[in-house]
């Protein structure tokens, strides 16, 4: 595979529209391209019968087809799957499949090598930024989770921050909803942010997905001092910004709040938290810190978490105490990654 040609898992249905068009071709012809990619799984163009000879060897000389495996993965005994996927530079990210209800999945995706924000409580973070991930392998993360099951929802969670690949991420969102292609609604994305207030009035302008922002701290003195962004756009700031964010008449900001014992995780931090979030149509993520080695922060007490969750549920505030997932498989984000680069690499690339 020619390493020189464009990965057609990055082009939206207009783009790839507008190139059959510069090459004199029907533009018609891109929703079956799109169809046998993410539908039939296509990872070939010569797969693709319903074209014509000289198109699909026009295809293979201009596109290719990447096809993603993971390099490693751990199996939770609760059906938590963490992927670790090398990419065509060596680098390395995660992808989550976290069990829900029933059948149900719900895929936590990265979208950056590393992350430049640099949250106290994040191992991720200690990692630093390496690079920015591009739209095709964003969505790759999907695709291959897709090769074990179905995937129901899709979480940007992972690692880095998605508001700071903004147009990236943007664009393997309108890829995630092609109609045609893998088919997410913007009601099956949630995109999670530590709070760039400039880039969140950008999203809502230019994409509909829910949004969750990672709160963790009532007062600026303490979110100060665990995500060191709240310096640039302080608590008034930020929620000023999700007051302005546009949501549909049913849809609510998610508020994730992870507590970590004693230093978050007050009855009066429940207090100031309803008064934070007064007039925000809003429902809060309440998830028990997950420890790591060499942190200094530590799980909270289930008794604390339980009076937290029901101040809040007093003050009909939505708070929802989510389980913590894979505690026996490096659950927390970067875990895996952190064991690779301390290993010797295993495998090639991963197209």
């Amino acid at each position: 595979m020619d390493s020189s040609c464009i990965d057609i898992k990055g082009l939206t249905l207009t783009d790839l529209a507008e190139m059959l068009r510069r090459w004199g071709k029907e533009k018609f012809r891109a929703r079956q391209i799109v169809k046998w990619v993410y539908v039939r799984g296509a990872t070939s163009f010569d797969e693709m019968t319903d074209l014509s000879k000289s198109l699909r060897t026009e295809l293979s000389q201009r596109l290719m087809i990447s096809d993603w495996s993971p390099e490693q993965v751990e199996r939770s005994h609760d059906g938590t799957c963490k992927y670790l996927f090398r990419l065509d530079d060596g680098e390395t990210v995660e992808t989550v499949r976290i069990p829900m209800e029933g059948e149900r999945a719900t895929l936590c995706v990265s979208t950056q090598v590393g992350c430049a924000m640099q949250c106290q409580f994040c191992l991720t973070g200690t990692f630093g930024l390496t690079r920015n991930l591009r739209s095709e392998e964003i969505v790759n993360q999907v695709c291959a989770a897709l090769k074990e099951g179905p995937v129901n929802n899709i979480v940007l969670m992972g690692m880095g921050e998605p508001l700071h690949n903004l147009d990236n991420v943007i664009k393997a969102l309108e890829i995630l909803y092609l109609d045609d292609g893998l088919g997410y609604g913007s009601r099956k994305v949630t995109l999670s942010t530590s709070g760039l207030v400039p880039q969140m009035a950008e999203l809502g302008r230019r994409i509909t997905v829910n949004l969750a922002v990672s709160l963790n701290a009532t007062t600026d003195t303490v979110r100060d001092q665990l995500m060191p962004i709240n310096r640039r756009y302080p608590l008034a700031q930020l929620l000023q910004a999700c007051r302005e964010f546009p949501l549909k008449p049913r849809q609510k900001i998610t508020f994730e709040y992870i507590l970590i014992r004693d230093v978050n995780d007050s009855l009066a931090d429940a207090k100031r938290l309803v008064k934070l979030l007064h007039g925000i149509k809003a429902k809060i993520n309440l998830i028990p810190y997950n420890e790591h080695p060499g942190s200094d922060y530590k799980s909270p007490i289930s008794e604390q978490v339980e009076a937290f969750q029901t101040y809040l549920l007093s003050r009909q505030v939505v708070a929802i105490r989510r389980a913590s997932k894979g505690r026996d498989i490096s659950a927390a984000c970067g875990q895996l990654k952190g064991k690779a680069n301390d290993s010797p690499q295993q495998g090639d690339e991963v197209r």
